[in-house]
């Protein structure tokens, strides 16, 4: 598709989709598991233990249901269905937890916890069927040089939305009388939410699939289609070091969690938690227009990189807070988390984009299901995290940070050799 073509023909599709990623993105941010949902585990558990494992659960649970859905998508002409399934699903779950929230006050901290958990689990893995359809249907729907600006479109939007909910999120936690009910409400918003984006981005419609033969790998059982990725692997060094990239990613983003944990420590508490998701709105809002040009005119190995910069930032930053800050600790967490706000946007946008630009158009949903469940293991890596904060000191977690995030950028840079970047 010619970019001049899709201006004229597609550009309704264009906005649907990214309304319906800012909408979700809103929906997400009151669901985010390195502001609200650490601070609600951490208050019904006070254990760093149980704020990694929620972390790894999502992001686990975001990763492993993608090679089956890779495998099941590429054996069908229509995505959507994999979607709708998906997308509506994390929307339930999401007001079954506010459900369980609201409803719950009476039962055990242990019991509400326990109950949280398992709807958790089955949020982070219906929530993980989504992935495969979304990135093929955006590739086919949004040509590549428009699709940073498509994804800073969402992110601003988002951003937008999110900044309202990070403002109910304070109110709520602040007046609510009951903590739990209050994270309950917000809860609740998560689902209407993300009701609303799946239903914007099922409206888009799906490009019709050119009709071609059945390929080999198309009539092949599931075993060829693993044995399919493990080629791709070993052949493609591109999305071989970009997988190890994620990788050292994840180890940078297993420290995200524990934010919440070190600010704790100073007495930002609960009703803090939506100032802090608010500074963090406030770094993705203002950072998209710069990513979204970046990636578009740079490149998105470009974009990478200069994430991968940025990523050093604030673990450097807690660890000077927590060993030199006497006063004005509230500030500097705000100012963190700004700066975390951007690099998540800035990595979200690169991510997408890099990963649909090494993926061949009709391999989009093997690769994305192959490099997502490829990258999988690194989801763990919050519960590495808890256990550094429980056998040798909560510094040690942004210490590691520090150091996979030195790692990643070099890796990145040696991405960059390669494609003669």
């Amino acid at each position: 598709m010619q970019e001049s073509e899709f201006k004229i023909t597609d550009r309704g599709r264009f906005w649907k989709i990214a309304g319906a990623g800012a909408a979700f993105q809103a929906g997400s941010a009151a669901v985010d598991s390195a502001t609200v949902v650490a601070s609600l585990v951490f208050q019904l558990t006070g254990s760093a233990f149980a704020v990694g494992a929620a972390s790894a659960i999502l992001r686990l649970g975001w990763l492993l249901p993608q090679l089956v859905v890779g495998f099941l998508a590429e054996c069908s002409t229509r995505r959507m269905p994999f979607y709708v399934f998906g997308a509506y699903g994390r929307a339930i779950c999401a007001g079954l937890i506010a459900l369980l929230l609201w409803t719950g006050t009476g039962l055990s901290p242990v019991m509400l916890a326990t109950g949280f958990l398992i709807l958790w689990t089955l949020y982070a893995f219906v929530s993980g069927v989504v992935a495969v359809p979304y990135n093929d249907i955006v590739g086919r729907s949004i040509p590549s040089g428009a699709r940073s600006r498509m994804l800073a479109w969402r992110f601003f939007g988002g951003g937008i939305l999110a900044l309202g909910v990070a403002v109910f999120v304070r109110q709520v936690l602040e007046t609510t009388q009951s903590m739990f009910q209050g994270y309950a409400l917000i809860f609740a918003l998560a689902s209407v939410l993300m009701l609303l984006s799946s239903t914007l981005f099922v409206s888009a419609g799906e490009p019709i699939i050119a009709a071609q033969e059945p390929s080999e790998r198309r009539k092949g059982l599931v075993a060829d289609f693993f044995r399919n990725g493990w080629v791709i692997l070993q052949g493609d060094a591109r999305f071989r070091l970009f997988l190890f990239s994620q990788w050292l990613g994840g180890a940078t983003l297993m420290a995200l969690p524990f934010y919440v944990v070190a600010a704790s420590t100073y007495g930002i508490g609960a009703a803090d938690v939506g100032l802090l998701l608010g500074a963090q709105t406030v770094g993705s809002l203002f950072s998209n227009a710069f990513w979204g040009r970046l990636g578009d005119r740079a490149g998105k190995l470009r974009l990478l990189q200069t994430v991968g910069v940025l990523r050093l930032f604030p673990p450097i930053g807690v660890l000077l807070l927590l060993f030199f800050a006497d006063t004005g600790v509230l500030v500097g967490f705000v100012l963190l988390f700004i700066v975390i706000g951007a690099l998540m946007s800035g990595m979200t946008i690169g991510y997408l984009g890099y990963l649909m630009e090494i993926s061949p158009d009709d391999r989009r949903p093997a690769y994305s299901a192959y490099f997502n469940a490829l990258a999988s293991p690194a989801a763990l890596l919050p519960l590495l995290g808890a256990a550094l904060i429980e056998y040798i000191s909560i510094n040690a977690v942004f210490v590691a940070a520090v150091v996979a995030a030195a790692w990643q950028l070099a890796l990145l840079n040696r991405i960059s050799r390669i494609q003669g970047g």
